[in-house]
């Protein structure tokens, strides 16, 4: 179940007054008054006051993909993000001899540019309001958790509703210190979006997993998608006919070159930061829910590879799975390994003691924040355990075509219900995400892998107590056998799954087919679940979000400004170019053409184009290389604040000029998630100068780079 009512529970603490913590932060665009000073004092060129208007560059030109960052390059609609966020698009356009994850892709024309992945969509940021009074409407504390849950649900929808009455325009309600106050985000939805260029794997994902989270970096993170509309300029889904968006503004490319303590920043969309969590909450994910879950997504990359060994159709088809799985096992190595070495758990106690200390100091402070103190605990608690078990129980979605029959009939049995009732998902508003995620499984779909990973993930599920399983899912399945399962099922077949969306929930319930039936006999126990998670997250958002304003007393009492957890919206953050010392090493600021030869093998992950090395080995740097460093830069380290979420998102000079994307952080950094250090935080960036001498002097993107005003 996705709750948008508790957003994230952290927050995190930033001394204004203190130079050594100015880089910490990801931050509203209406907090930039409060930043002003400092950003200035930072090497910040512009007006402050541009990085909170909405309207205009460089905040307009920055765009969400959804799951990635992005921002507009050219007045034609050109997008900028990193080849890991375009690598769907570039996997749904593979197959065997058209393999363009293996040999990049580039559209000569607008008219070759190919349609992206189903689902993909770019959003246009136009306002970020607050809306706390609304979502707050008639929610009591007569209300027991269930409903409050519906409340705050039935208050977020007519308010998405109201702001959607707006054409072509996607918006969400999202909690901020765990929901003690609401923003609405309002976007331009985009729907037709095309792959335009993407490099080769041997540049745009030199290192792989070997190098991924690691510094040195050489690696060229970086594609282009455009957006289109309809001719009249309304969007609409994709059509021969339509033409490129014409966006408000978009980034200029930086002419100066980036040098090391040069003032940066970063725009984008980061997905959840978790500063703030309780002590308790803290370590019960890293002592027994992240060591699973690491352990699962290890398994679960494993048996993919084992599953497609020697057959590069469904080693095409995977790909982008198994890229998204590798990723975040090894980003949960780091976080385990982080969290020691920066001694997470002695911070939290210290943070929770303090914070508890200075609530039992004053009877009007723990008459006002003491229940919602002992409410959360108790509550934190109960969901613990409810956590973990979800893990092991959530594998059974790794079957797709399990997933896809779950899917289908509660979208069923919720068009039942009158549209502003049904639950989230499940609206009007959601038919054309849900056509389109049923539609991404053509080409990412093999009914033997699909059989291998259900049978490793049932595996995993018996292993949660009797009790908390699902009985009638169980009975069902033992009546049908995996055998039949497979056999039998007609969902692998891309028209069977969309006709089904149409159908009624009966005849769902009278079907014959095995996967629908085991998501019949699923139901119940599942909306059973739901009911208990929503009842908990009322309980919580109503002791959070007291809690949550005693934080924010307790900070403004020692002069603290905060900013709230990283939730999906828009925020900036800032910092300068810099390496570090680690335990007897240097990392320099930069890395260069010449890392990128020495690392070069010929093949596997270090396979760059024989064209790329021969041009590096030559020293053909064209108009790119660094005057100072003396060749070409490939990457960068910088101590501005990112998560999840801001992969792509450009990086800015001081000028608001493009210099870049950030990609990447470094495995010691990740737990920056749990607890910001500035000694071991870094964010890796892909050097706009790399970009662009690859555009030229590797794959001959000469118009794109005309388009950007590079030439």
């Amino acid at each position: 179940m996705r709750s948008f009512l508790l957003g994230s529970c952290a927050l995190s603490v930033l001394f204004l007054s203190g130079a050594a913590f100015a880089e910490e932060g990801m931050w509203l665009p209406n907090q930039t008054p409060e930043l002003a000073s400092k950003l200035k004092e930072a090497g910040l060129e512009i007006d402050p006051s541009l990085l909170s208007n909405l309207q205009s560059s460089p905040m307009n030109a920055i765009v969400s993909l959804g799951g990635c960052s992005a921002a507009f390059l050219s007045p034609d609609g050109l997008v900028a993000t990193n080849h890991h966020c375009v690598y769907g698009s570039i996997q749904y356009n593979s197959k065997p001899g058209q393999d363009y994850l293996t040999d990049g892709f580039l559209a000569k024309t607008n008219a070759d540019d190919v349609q992206a992945a189903p689902g993909s969509r770019i959003y246009v940021i136009e306002d970020l309001r607050d809306v706390t009074a609304a979502m707050n409407k008639n929610v009591t504390t007569k209300l027991d958790g269930l409903a409050r849950f519906d409340r705050l649900e039935a208050n977020r929808k007519g308010l998405i509703a109201a702001c959607e009455k707006q054409a072509n325009r996607r918006c969400d309600v999202r909690a901020y210190f765990g929901g003690h106050t609401y923003y609405l985000q309002q976007q331009l939805e985009i729907k037709d979006v095309r792959l335009v260029y993407a490099p080769a794997s041997g540049i745009g994902n030199f290192g792989g997993e070997t190098d991924n989270w690691q510094w040195p970096r050489h690696t060229g993170d970086f594609g282009f998608y455009r957006a289109y509309v309809s001719p009249d300029g309304s969007s609409a889904p994709y059509a021969k006919e339509n033409v490129p968006y014409k966006p408000k503004s978009w980034l200029e490319i930086a002419t100066t070159p980036l040098t090391e303590g040069d003032f940066v920043m970063v725009a984008g969309f980061p997905g959840v930061t978790q500063r703030l969590q309780t002590a308790a909450e803290v370590k019960h994910v890293f002592d027994s829910v992240y060591p699973i879950d690491q352990q699962l997504r290890a398994e679960y990359s494993d048996a993919i590879v084992r599953a497609t060994a020697g057959n590069p159709a469904t080693q095409i088809k995977y790909a982008s799975i198994l890229k998204g799985s590798d990723n975040y096992k090894k980003k949960l190595l780091g976080e385990i390994a982080g969290a020691d070495a920066i001694g997470l758990m002695a911070r939290k106690d210290s943070a929770d003691t303090a914070f508890r200390a200075w609530v039992a100091g004053d009877a009007g402070r723990t008459a006002k924040y003491g229940p919602a103190l002992v409410a959360l605990d108790a509550n934190i608690s109960e969901s613990t355990d409810a956590r973990l078990n979800g893990l092991r129980l959530s594998t059974l979605g790794r079957s797709q075509l399990l997933s896809a029959a779950t899917l289908l009939y509660r979208w069923a049995k919720e068009q039942q219900k009158p549209n502003a009732q049904r639950d989230s998902g499940y609206q009007e508003r959601d038919r054309l995400p849900v056509t389109e995620r049923l539609a991404q499984m053509e080409r990412r779909y093999d009914a033997g892998v699909d059989r291998v990973l259900f049978e490793q993930a049932l595996v995993e599920y018996r292993k949660v107590p009797a009790d908390k399983r699902n009985a009638e899912f169980e009975a069902k399945l033992a009546a049908i056998g995996v055998d039949k399962l497979y056999a039998t099922t007609q969902l692998g077949d891309s028209a069977t799954r969309a006709n089904w969306l149409n159908k009624s929930a009966a005849e769902f319930e009278t079907s014959d087919d095995p996967f629908i039936q085991l998501a019949v006999a699923a139901y119940p126990n599942v909306i059973a679940d739901e009911n208990k998670a929503k009842a908990r997250s009322g309980r919580i958002q109503a002791a959070r979000s007291v809690v949550m304003e005693g934080q924010l007393a307790f900070a403004k009492s020692q002069g603290r400004t905060l900013y709230p957890d990283a939730n999906g919206s828009l925020r900036f953050t800032y910092g300068k170019v810099t390496g570090k010392t680690r335990d007897g090493q240097i990392w320099t600021p930069f890395t260069t053409a010449e890392g990128v030869v020495a690392k070069q093998t010929g093949r596997g992950e270090f396979n760059a184009p024989a064209t790329a090395i021969a041009s590096l080995k030559a020293r053909d740097f064209g108009t790119y290389a660094d005057p100072t460093l003396g060749t070409l830069p490939v990457n960068f380290l910088s101590t501005v604040d990112i998560t999840n979420g801001n992969s792509g998102s450009s990086t800015l000079n001081a000028k608001g000029e493009f210099v870049g994307l950030a990609f990447d952080g470094t495995l010691d950094g990740v737990v920056a998630d749990w607890s910001f250090d500035p000694s071991v935080n870094r964010t890796i960036h892909v050097d706009g100068r790399y970009m662009l001498w690859t555009m030229e002097k590797v794959d001959g993107a000469n118009r794109l780079l005309q388009e950007m005003g590079v030439k």
